[in-house]
């Protein structure tokens, strides 16, 4: 057996030499020239793309801990809510529709605790988002609206209780509860406890009383400390790719399955129990706690620009809103959304904002009218477009208008295009824009072949989603390496390519979180992890240019893609490369006697096969590698690991 190891090994190695002799043998030739500037690189390459599918918001980066905070139900019962009676205490809950805190949430759950004492008190229990995920040494702010049906309603216990032991790991006292609704406030800090996500919280009463409760809302300490804000360890890992912009509120989430289930703005933003909640595409309710304030302050958060997507009134199952008098609502909806967002606080919408908190306007370029109109098969876009246009370009002529499937008006300044393919796909496509195509082998085409030339007098583009779908929950090293392939086009033809946005961006690992299959980050109740994709996206938004440089390769073969990239202010240059085959790959690059520093920065992204990937529990088994190489005066050999993605950052003298 060890003779037949060591004959095994001997093989395999005899096999990995002659590969790397093979690549070393037969390498590619990379021609650039950083005298010769190509085409510009728009500055607003990178962004997110951003909609509520996979418990992207509700159980994702918007922190409430509380699954169900405002007690919709079903058949079974008031779901995720379930009784508490220790010992011997009795008590009943009922939804109860007569009586809530505000118009937009009429109802309230009832607690009717018929007894009850201090040993033995009655309640009610929530489990959360799979779980409440808690740290040590951890301050939680809480909140509920409430009523009690005696003023000698108190004192309300609120306790973050472990599942296993039973024991309260944070405690806080409410003393007393009003006849009228009321909004409470409380603290509940964690001590030197482990991290844990079997928690759950508990509200409980020690004597017999009637008790109506709405809203009920547990945050984590969030991303700039913002009191209904986002999950840190999501909004830090978003901030490393450096996006210059954020696609919202969607996606499908924009549109809604019915149109009395489009993203209503209006009834998102002022304070949470003035938010009635909406059903989202994907099968669960959306409270709407992540309104159109709070996707404006992510952008203000992660210091991107917003990319406003409008409802053009069109719904995914197919109903759609008539131009003309039956539009302009919702035309009027779409203006006055553009004013909360910008306009003075003299302005109606712009005052509103400033009630809301936030007196200062958001700068705003783009506005997309509907989502994926391609789908309305009644063809009443081209005239909902011409609606939308008309109206907003009469009360905002500078801004730049994003049309979601192609119009007969010559009013479109960007055109957003999706690509969900596999990994073979973007190899073939990566050359997708290119000036110089002469066909295209993508199956996305909308009429035969509309974009085999990549005509650059048209419309800019916008590829609003795109994803090389291979891994689940989230891309594996294959997916990766297409992605890579695919950015490589974006980069080199970023005069007309203007923006990109990856999706999905996210998903709830947890049993029944996901939707989507083919995620960029996963995460569960209390941590996350990025996906090799991910990572790529990392590096191309880190090392990027503010123009394209003219080059030549000689010697690829279809598994090899590459851009580069100068920024002339810093003296720098970026030179991408991306290696899909198994084997190592060698390249000889030839800077045209450019002057370069004596050593370059390599930022290296590889694994042992396509399958290769990341998960919540192993995190961090591929990821990004720095290291420095020499340059030799203007020449650069390089040899490629196989699967791999690569950064070179060159500094010019």
């Amino acid at each position: 057996m060890l003779q037949k190891a060591f004959t095994g090994i001997l093989a395999c190695s005899a096999l990995a030499l002659a590969s790397l002799a093979n690549a070393q043998q037969h390498p590619i030739t990379l021609s650039i020239h950083p005298d010769q500037p190509s085409t510009p690189v728009s500055p607003m390459l990178y962004g997110l793309m951003t909609e509520e599918i996979n418990y992207s918001y509700e159980g994702g980066i918007y922190a409430e801990m509380v699954r169900n905070a405002t007690f919709r139900g079903d058949w079974s019962g008031i779901l995720y809510w379930y009784l508490l009676e220790q010992g011997n205490a009795s008590a009943t809950m009922q939804h109860d529709a007569s009586t809530g805190p505000s118009d937009a949430l009429k109802s309230s759950l009832k607690l009717e605790i018929k007894q009850a004492d201090a040993q033995n008190q009655a309640g009610l229990i929530n489990t959360g988002w799979w779980g409440f995920g808690l740290k040590p040494n951890t301050e939680y702010k809480g909140s509920f609206y409430a009523k009690a049906g005696a003023s000698d309603m108190g004192p309300i216990t609120v306790s973050l209780v472990a599942n296993q032991t039973g024991k309260a790991l944070a405690t806080a006292k409410v003393e007393s509860v009003s006849t009228d609704w009321k909004q409470y406030n409380f603290t509940l800090k964690t001590g030197a406890i482990e991290a844990s996500t079997a928690n759950h919280l508990a509200i409980s009463v020690g004597h017999a009383g009637t008790l109506w409760l709405q809203l009920v809302s547990i945050f984590p300490p969030t991303y700039h400390n913002r009191p209904n804000g986002f999950r840190a360890d999501l909004m830090e890992k978003m901030a490393a790719m450096h996006p210059q912009f954020l696609r919202f509120p969607g996606g499908n989430y924009v549109e809604g399955n019915r149109i009395s289930d489009h993203f209503d703005w209006k009834k998102t933003i002022g304070p949470r129990v003035d938010r009635p909640g909406h059903e989202s595409p994907w099968g669960y309710w959306s409270t709407d706690g992540m309104g159109l304030l709070e996707f404006l302050e992510w952008c203000e958060d992660l210091k991107m620009q917003p990319v406003l997507a409008v409802y053009a009134g069109y719904s995914l199952h197919g109903d759609h809103v008539n131009p003309g008098a039956d539009l302009d609502p919702y035309v009027q909806d779409a203006v006055d959304e553009i004013e909360y967002l910008t306009g003075s606080t003299s302005t109606k919408w712009g005052a509103e904002r400033a009630k809301d908190g936030h007196p200062e306007p958001f700068k705003l370029t783009y506005v997309e009218i509907g989502n994926e109109e391609w789908f309305d098969r009644s063809g009443s876009y081209d005239a909902r477009y011409e609606q939308f246009a008309k109206a907003i370009r009469a009360k905002y002529p500078d801004l730049k208008l994003i049309a979601t499937a192609p119009v007969k008006s010559k009013d479109v300044d960007v055109l957003d295009e999706h690509y969900y393919v596999r990994a073979t796909q973007n190899f073939k496509d990566a050359d997708h824009y290119d000036a110089s195509r002469e066909n295209s082998s993508s199956p996305m085409k909308w009429d035969g072949g509309h974009y085999d030339h990549a005509d650059r007098k048209g419309p800019k583009v916008f590829v609003g989603e795109w994803a090389t779908r291979e891994g689940a929950p989230t891309p594996n090293m294959g997916a990766a390496l297409g992605d890579a392939a695919w950015m490589t086009g974006l980069e080199r033809n970023s005069d007309l390519v203007i923006m990109a946005s990856y999706a999905p961006l996210l998903v709830n690992v947890n049993p029944g979180g996901m939707q989507w299959e083919t995620d960029l980050i996963g995460y569960d109740t209390s941590k996350s992890y990025g996906s090799p994709a991910y990572y790529a996206q990392v590096m191309f938004g880190s090392y990027i240019g503010d123009h394209t440089l003219a080059s030549k390769v000689e010697g690829a073969d279809g598994k090899f893609f590459y851009s580069i990239t100068g920024d002339a202010a810093k003296k720098k240059l970026y030179l991408k490369l991306v290696n899909g085959s198994s084997a190592p790959q060698a390249v000889d690059i030839d800077f045209s006697a450019a002057k370069l520093a004596a050593s370059a920065k390599l930022v290296s992204l590889s694994a042992k096969d396509t399958q290769a990937t990341n998960t919540i529990d192993h995190p961090k088994d591929i990821v990004p590698v720095e290291s420095t190489i020499p340059v030799q005066g203007s020449r650069l050999r390089h040899t490629m690991p196989g699967y791999s993605i690569q950064v070179i950052e060159l500094t010019q003298q």
